[in-house]
């Protein structure tokens, strides 16, 4: 963008400008005002490559379609025009060059290229100028003849952006601030394709407003930021392992693609979706990326990914949809799925050109169910879960046959989450922890005898990882003579699976543990290195943020709400924490080296922690949501949603002494400051506050 100013009032509207070059990109020129007062005379001006393919459009052209009438003396004063143009902007560019104070704005892209095309840019952005020129002086905006056909070929080589053309990744994301991140305990378990692998070492995932890289071997962690500061939607990666997709939350959100293992920002694409990005696949050869879009717009849209170029858009389904994927016998072949439906896409040559023609899938008999796990097999069929467990066999977009297990017995006890070709192996994943494994060929061949249209199948091998275990999403692991799988537990684990089933097979082994949702309440030891969290995993966790190692998980039938920690006046060794749970019950933990078998005190990292039950009591009848001693540690005092704080007596172990209701549900507790001559106990309330002496 060319910024042109003029005088605001008496003052000078100042401007820097910056201009990079590349190939097929257009100039870019930015400003920035001190001030910005009423100004009639401000102008910024479009300069960008488009406005010359407008210009060569069939429709824009003469009728005749030949050379244009203009006469050459007019060639002439149009030569002369972009030569002193030129001229003048580059001059200022020289001017300005040295400017060190110019910002950019979250979000911004800049590119980079050599100075040696500087000239190039400058005078095909210098047409669009000789444009506004001549719209000024009263001429045709489109006087300029249609090129050679050599030189249309030459322009289109100029667009296609360089191979080595990347971002700048500070430039690109938001950032808070001066923090910076140090470790993460977090890992959104519940995302869909939340654990991709991008060497035998290193896996990927996001939590929060950070993707995680990981470091299997020596645990470190690597951290991208989002660029919108909204979250991030989905990742994927490139069949080659050599770049891997960002798909982010926000409005209009960009698809970062980076490149690995430098992790430099490659490509953006935008305007995809309206506010987030559901699913993403690459092709299987990495040309092509299809990505799909959540809420409201379910945008669907293949991707000339490295041109940054959308090549076909519609809309997926009315209702929300899960995942969509290339079939990898057939790029012009996609699927989606999602809730109540799934649908088969063809990339159809029509009259209008190249489109994206859908066929809903028809149920038939079969109960319409949400659509999680699919995939196509290399005749062109295409293999669902269902809800209820069973596999679905669909061919021609209906329904060939339902597969179940002996005795009608389904596939899965609930939702099947994946389904994997594996070496002429179907692999199967449900919500009921466990994996089995299918001859490809009894399910391709599959033809029902009866008018039930099942047909009763029993797995080659299964697993049971855990009763606990909600299986979501597998990767096989780069391990030669190893069938090792990473598995995306949504009750917050990663699992190593050994899928062997030999004489040797090793048993799951869950690698690390998280939240399997929001965290409702945090605590900092005052004296130790230790943090307390709980959430409505029904789980209280155990860190050491020092040593960045997550020490102790215990898991309640109700899940926490609030939590503090004990303070010293109460519990001199400092290892004491009380928390409140959603059934009203209040329960205080004592923590403890079970190796030395003493309470923690001091600030020393603890390699080693367990947990006891000192006591617990019920006072409310809804979720506790607030916790607070008085400043003596003479009383506890605890809030809840069901609008009443109830105070206790601690030295008579928690001996209730009263309560007294509010207004309306408590959502904070404080005791006074010391500076204060009496102790008060405050509490703030969602509709009012109120405070007791």
């Amino acid at each position: 963008m060319l910024s042109l100013g003029t005088r605001c009032g008496d003052r000078r509207l100042r401007h820097t400008f910056e201009v990079t070059t590349f190939t097929g990109m257009e100039l870019h020129t930015r400003y920035k005002a001190d001030t910005v007062p009423a100004c009639k005379e401000f102008v910024i001006q479009e300069v960008d490559t488009k406005l010359d393919k407008e210009m060569k459009e069939p429709d824009d052209q003469d009728t005749d379609g030949g050379k244009s009438d203009r006469s050459k003396s007019d060639e002439r004063q149009s030569r002369s025009f972009k030569s002193a143009t030129r001229s003048a902007m580059k001059e200022d560019y020289k001017s300005l060059e040295d400017t060190t104070d110019e910002t950019f704005t979250e979000g911004e892209e800049s590119y980079s290229g050599d100075n040696d095309s500087y000239m190039e840019h400058l005078e095909r952005s210098s047409s669009s100028l000789q444009d506004d020129y001549a719209e000024s002086t009263g001429e045709s905006q489109y006087m300029e003849t249609r090129v050679p056909a050599a030189e249309e070929a030459e322009e289109e080589v100029k667009k296609k952006i360089s191979e080595s053309f990347f971002y700048n990744y500070m430039e690109l994301v938001s950032m808070p601030f001066q923090l910076s991140l140090r470790h993460s305990f977090g890992y959104d378990c519940r995302k869909r394709a939340n654990l991709q692998l991008l060497d035998s070492n290193t896996v990927m995932y996001i939590a929060g407003n950070q993707l995680i890289l990981l470091n299997l071997k020596t645990k470190e962690q690597t951290y991208l930021r989002s660029s919108s500061g909204r979250g991030i939607g989905v990742i994927g990666v490139h069949p080659y392992k050599t770049c891997f997709t960002v798909a982010e939350k926000g409005v209009f959100p960009k698809i970062i693609i980076y490149e690995y293992p430098s992790l430099r920002p490659y490509r953006i694409l935008q305007d995809g979706t309206e506010l987030a990005y559901a699913y993403v696949d690459f092709n299987y050869d990495g040309t092509l990326l299809a990505s799909v879009g959540g809420n409201p717009d379910h945008t669907l849209t293949i991707w000339n990914w490295k041109e940054e170029q959308p090549l076909l858009r519609t809309k997926a389904f009315s209702q929300e949809v899960f995942k969509v994927t290339f079939n990898p016998e057939n790029d012009e072949q996609l699927t989606t799925s999602g809730s109540g439906h799934i649908k088969f896409w063809e990339m159809a040559l029509t009259f209008t050109g190249l489109k994206l023609q859908g066929f809903l899938g028809r149920f038939g008999k079969t109960a319409t169910t949400d659509i999680e796990g699919y995939m196509e097999l290399p005749d062109g069929k295409v293999l669902s879960g269902s809800e209820w467990g069973n596999m679905l066999l669909w061919e021609g977009g209906h329904i060939k046959i339902e597969l179940c297990r002996a005795a009608g017995k389904p596939c899965h006890q609930g939702p099947i989450n994946q389904i994997m070709l594996d070496e002429g192996e179907v692999i199967t994943i449900g919500s009921d922890g466990c994996v089995r494994i299918w001859d490809l060929e009894t399910i391709d061949t599959a033809d029902t005898t009866d008018e039930t249209g099942l047909l009763e199948i029993e797995p080659i091998n299964e697993l049971q990882v855990d009763k606990s275990v909600r299986l979501f999403s597998m990767i096989k692991m780069n391990e030669t003579g190893n069938n090792f799988w990473l598995a995306q537990d949504t009750n917050g684990g990663i699992w190593k699976l050994d899928l062997s089933f030999s004489n040797i097979t090793q048993d799951p082994e869950c690698l690390f543990s998280f939240h399997s949702g929001a965290i409702e309440a945090l605590a900092v030891s005052p004296l130790t290195y230790l943090m307390a969290t709980t959430g409505l995993d029904c789980s209280v966790r155990l860190y050491d943020f020092s040593s960045k190692t997550p020490l102790l998980q215990t898991k309640f039938k109700q899940g926490g709400t609030a939590l503090i920690w004990v303070p010293r006046l109460v519990s001199y060794t400092g290892g004491q924490i009380i928390v409140g749970f959603e059934d009203g019950v209040v329960r205080i933990l004592d923590l403890y080296d079970p190796k030395g078998l003493t309470i923690f005190v001091g600030r020393k990292r603890i390699l080693d922690a367990d947990i006891r039950l000192k006591k617990a009591f019920k006072p409310h009848t809804a979720p506790v949501t607030a916790l607070a001693y008085d400043r003596d540690g003479e009383i506890l005092a605890t809030g809840s949603k069901d609008k009443t704080v109830f105070f206790f007596e601690v030295e008579k172990d928690y001996k209730p002494i009263g309560y007294i209701t509010t207004p309306g549900p408590v959502c904070q507790l404080m005791g006074s400051a010391t500076s204060h001559v009496s102790s008060y106990l405050s509490s703030c309330l969602i509709l009012s506050c109120y405070t007791m002496k």
